[in-house]
């Protein structure tokens, strides 16, 4: 390694200096070069000589600093070309980037590292920054150098372990990497972890990008930043693969881009009543079976699609079409890739360098050391990238279970207890804490949801009052125990009645999310339609009370593709959903239902307003496991409007099936599963129901109502709102 390339400054060697009587000294890097002159923007070219070196160049020039000038470099084949030199500017990392990185306080540190477009001193370039602190020597290798290491060596920031360099010419599109020299005399060719954009797999390169994206949001956004709190708003939420929601009917292997995607999602979810698409991860990532829980890039859209102005584009026209865009998000681990974060500068930089802490044992990857300020800053910078410059609505945070607890799939012996003791991660619970703090003040509006399956307590609780932060949780149990109890076959059902109703006593401990989401149709799983019993039509039946059931139920919902209209086959990322079904009644019937679920949802705030208070849920018959029967009502605020569900678990139709209401009056049927356009056998109540002065389930009016079998009926007040 030259001597150069080694200096932590190359600076302080290269470019212009003070020399003796008023002139300036100025060496140039140039290996390979036959001969350099110097141009400056005033006055004559001036040769510079070898200095000793081979590849360094030296010569004094009249005059004093600042000097302006250009390199005119000669080859021994005749070749010549200008360039500006690099090591004539200044730093482009400010004291205050350093300090603010350096605590982890640093929010727009994705700004100041990476690699940004931008104009130095009336030059055009590129800027680029890293942080490597164990790195012996770092330079920016890409097109624009011929890959060459030797060519740019970068200058170290000090003690902040952050290299710098501004880099003229090198413009939008270009691709790069940064060479490291580490400690042990490794060479290590590493992808930017701030890059805003990526070679498509797989490829690894990254990529100069200047957003260049004008936003047409404006009126969302201000409805954002204005709006009350998300928990109380109604949210439908339909979960997203991109690349195998839809394909190219006539190249099945064609990825849909962006802008197809685009047009086509906005419009499906328009008309299907969903508020919000939630994208399984578009950060870039290198393994398409990975599905992008395994990322790389944590500031890039993945270019599987498009570039990311495409990306924004995608965002603005569901903005347009009135749909929010929540992102999964996965700050647990990362892949071991070695060109990308692993032993980034040769040290555990990124992850912790203890295995009890550094390895997950269950996904072969590595996990970040939020205990580092500057990993915690680089996590907390990317959760806020995604709404401030790609203006989506919400991040779900994958896989939270497995950051707070250190004996996460460990066996004794696998893993160290934390300083009191206890096998609770700390360092990711302050994490998450700030993650959820930081994000909630800085972008008002914003939905946080965690992934979690245990009883940990307060996870959507504020942190003021000892929580975690999050907006919402997923509601695990309910899914589990939900799924469970539609499985077993009607006539064992009431021996697990309470499997249904269980959810009901911790409903309002959180503001939950309900999820049916990509992991229930995965890994053998089979889809959502095998697993509800019977022949064909008992499970289509099954799976529409299912549905109904879930839009009534406290918490908001989450239906992964393909599960609206039934798809039959696994999930596979690798091809498109089985879209041809919708041909068959049965199918269409059931894309009709979800349709009709989230219109009628939408318009009635009882089923949304009071997700987290108990005082807006009621039940009416929870304990009738030998009929298999359940009723209840979800009240709005203040009691106004009211909707009430009851379900019939069994295949037996119930003609007269006398329920105590909540009011006395007139009430119509604003949905039932078993109606014949969503492909059930028509058992409805065409006409209003009527309440009669008999007690019943300690109310003292009821009703008599048809119950379809497997099915589910909503029932209002005549008069009230909506559909």
């Amino acid at each position: 390694m030259s001597g150069v390339l080694s200096l932590g400054d190359p600076h302080s060697v290269l470019g212009p200096h003070p020399g003796p009587d008023g002139t300036v000294v100025v060496r140039a890097w140039r290996p390979e070069a036959a001969g350099v002159r110097v141009l400056p923007a005033d006055g004559d070219a001036v040769e510079l000589t070898p200095a000793g070196e081979p590849g360094l160049f030296e010569g004094r020039l009249p005059g004093a600093l600042p000097l302006r000038y250009r390199l005119e470099v000669a080859y021994t084949g005749g070749e010549t070309f200008e360039i500006d030199d690099p090591y004539r500017f200044a730093p482009t990392v400010g004291e205050l980037d350093l300090h603010l990185a350096g605590e982890g306080r640093h929010e727009h540190l994705y700004e100041t590292l990476g690699a940004h477009v931008r104009e130095l001193d009336g030059v055009a370039g590129t800027s680029f920054a890293v942080w490597a602190p164990a790195a012996r020597a770092v330079s920016v290798v890409g097109t624009f150098n011929g890959w060459d290491g030797r060519l740019h060596p970068m200058r170290s920031m000090g003690s902040s372990g952050v290299w710098e360099l501004f880099l003229p010419a090198v413009a939008q599109g270009s691709a790069y990497k940064y060479e490291i020299a580490t400690q042990f005399g490794e060479q290590r060719l590493k992808a930017d972890p701030f890059a805003f954009a990526a070679q498509p797999a797989p490829g690894t390169d990254s990529i100069v990008h200047r957003p260049a994206h004008a936003w047409r949001d404006d009126a969302w956004m201000q409805a954002r930043r204005s709006r009350p709190e998300v928990h109380r708003e109604p949210m439908s939420v339909y979960e997203v693969h991109l690349g195998s929601w839809r394909r190219d009917p006539g190249d099945p292997d064609r990825l849909l881009s962006y802008g197809e995607l685009a047009q086509q999602l906005a419009a499906y979810c328009t008309d299907m009543g969903f508020t919000h698409v939630e994208l399984m991860p578009v950060t870039e990532h290198p393994f398409d079976g990975s599905w992008g829980y395994q990322a790389t890039g944590y500031f890039a859209p993945t270019s599987r699609y498009g570039a990311p102005d495409d990306f924004a584009q995608f965002v603005d026209t569901l903005h347009g079409a009135g749909v929010g865009v929540l992102l999964d998000w996965v700050p647990a681990h990362f892949p071991r890739d070695d060109w990308a974060l692993a032993r980034f500068d040769g040290s555990a930089l990124y992850e912790h360098s203890d295995p009890r802490r550094g390895e997950h044992p269950d996904w072969g990857t590595l996990i970040f050391n939020t205990g580092r300020n500057e990993v915690r800053n680089f996590l907390l910078a990317s959760a806020l990238f995604w709404p401030r410059e790609f203006h989506v609505d919400g991040v779900r945070v994958d896989a939270v279970a497995s950051m707070l607890y250190l004996d996460y799939s460990r066996e004794e012996g696998q893993w160290a207890p934390n300083a009191h003791g206890g096998n609770e991660d700390l360092d990711n619970v302050a994490f998450l804490k700030e993650l959820n703090e930081v994000l909630h003040a800085r972008e008002p509006g914003i939905a946080s949801a965690a992934e979690e399956s245990t009883a940990w307590p307060g996870v959507s609780r504020p942190v003021y009052l000892g929580g975690l932060g999050f907006g919402f949780k997923w509601n695990m149990g309910w899914m589990h125990d939900t799924l469970d109890y539609f499985a077993h076959d009607p006539v064992h059902r009431r021996h697990h009645h309470h499997e249904l109703t269980f959810s009901l006593a911790y409903a309002f401990s959180e503001n939950f999310v309900l999820p049916l989401s990509h992991d229930e149709v995965v890994h053998g799983k089979g889809s959502l339609l095998d697993k509800m019993p019977g022949d064909r039509w008992q499970q289509l039946a099954n799976l529409r009370t299912l549905y109904a059931y879930m839009w009534a139920h406290p918490g908001k919902q989450l239906l992964f593709m393909g599960c609206e209209f039934a798809q039959q086959r696994e999930w596979s990322h690798e091809r498109s959903l089985d879209w041809h079904l919708l041909d068959d009644p049965g199918h269409a019937g059931m894309q009709a239902l979800v349709r009709d679920l989230n219109h009628v949802y939408r318009d009635q705030p009882a089923l949304w307003q009071r997700d987290g208070d108990p005082e807006g849920f009621e039940w009416l018959d929870p304990n009738d496991a030998e009929g298999g029967t359940i009723a209840f009502a979800r009240w709005s605020d203040e009691g106004h409007d009211v909707v009430v569900c009851i379900m019939n678990l069994t295949p037996v139709p119930r003609d007269a099936h006398r329920l105590g209401l909540p009011r006395a009056g007139r009430w119509r049927e604003v949905l039932n599963t078993d109606a014949t356009p969503y492909g059930g056998s028509g058992v409805v109540n065409e006409e209003v129901v009527s309440t009669e002065a008999v007690a019943w389930h300690g109310r003292p009016v009821s009703a008599q109502i048809s119950l379809p079998p497997l099915g589910a009926v909503w029932l209002t007040p005549e008069g009230q709102g909506g559909r």
